[in-house]
């Protein structure tokens, strides 16, 4: 999530090489200004895989750059021998690419900067590019600093959930709300009611009194495995997506992103994907 610290990263990844000879895979982000010292002493830690980005795409809330770490490690034992010329080649074409997006708007360069802060207010990079775009559309980036100040807050709040997806995502939207509305929880997103209500498990902290009750009321949190009470939904589903769906993994992820999905099926359909 680009929070994990160097030196962290060296002793974790060196703990758990010495229990498993399974391959390790190490996914990170350059936010803080630390993802390619990361991974690099999860290399020498005796890593498997790390996953990086053609230079172009790569930094801030993206990962370090392939080339870059490709010449690091070349004639070394752990060198990955890459054609460092093919990575060049590649990285030209995504060069026109980024222009490309950034021109039309679509891309916030914002994202490809260091934020220190990110590493204080323990913000994963994907979490933070997706406030960024939230806050654009909202036309609210001029309070982004307070956004970050107030996710630590919230995250306390909501019993200290991981900040992985979607929990990253949703813990974000409730921050963006509560400094934007005007007032903190006077915009409470279904996903975060459902989150308190127990829809999610429980959470690693108890969630205060005051704040379950400004956030679903005196309705009743579940404390059962939430799973258990879902219904075999999948054959009603196929009917509601309908002719859309050519394959089962399009009902998955129909059930799984409904607007999304159908928004991606509905343009293959009419053969407007743009590749």
């Amino acid at each position: 999530s680009g929070i994990l610290l160097p030196y962290d990263a060296y002793y974790l990844f060196k703990s758990i090489k010495q229990i498993t000879d399974l391959p390790i895979e190490f996914h990170t982000h350059c936010t803080g200004g630390i993802g390619e010292m990361s991974v690099l002493k999860a290399i020498e830690a005796g890593i498997d895989i790390v996953d990086l980005a053609i230079s172009p795409l790569s930094s801030g809330t993206s990962q370090p750059a392939t080339e870059s770490l490709a010449s690091t490690l070349k004639d070394t034992e752990r060198d990955p021998k890459l054609n460092l010329q093919s990575l060049n080649n590649i990285a030209e074409y995504f060069k026109s690419v980024m222009k490309k997006y950034e021109q039309n708007g679509t891309f916030n360069m914002k994202v490809l900067m260091t934020e220190p802060k990110t590493l204080l207010y323990q913000i994963p990079g994907g979490m933070l590019s997706n406030m960024l775009l939230q806050m654009k559309s909202l036309n609210a980036s001029d309070k982004f600093e307070e956004v970050l100040a107030e996710v630590p807050r919230v995250r306390k709040e909501l019993g200290y959930p991981p900040l992985v997806t979607p929990m990253s995502q949703m813990v974000g939207a409730q921050a963006v709300f509560n400094v934007i509305s005007g007032g903190r929880y006077k915009i409470i997103p279904t996903e975060i009611k459902n989150y308190v209500r127990g829809m999610y498990g429980k959470p690693a902290s108890p969630i205060s009194y005051e704040i379950r009750n400004l956030i679903i009321g005196d309705e009743e949190v579940i404390t059962v495995r939430p799973a258990d009470l879902l219904g075999d939904g999948y054959e009603q589903l196929r009917e509601k997506i309908g002719y859309l769906a050519q394959s089962e993994q399009d009902v998955l992820s129909y059930a799984l992103f409904p607007q999304v999905a159908k928004d991606f099926l509905e343009k293959r359909n009419q053969n407007a994907l743009v590749h």
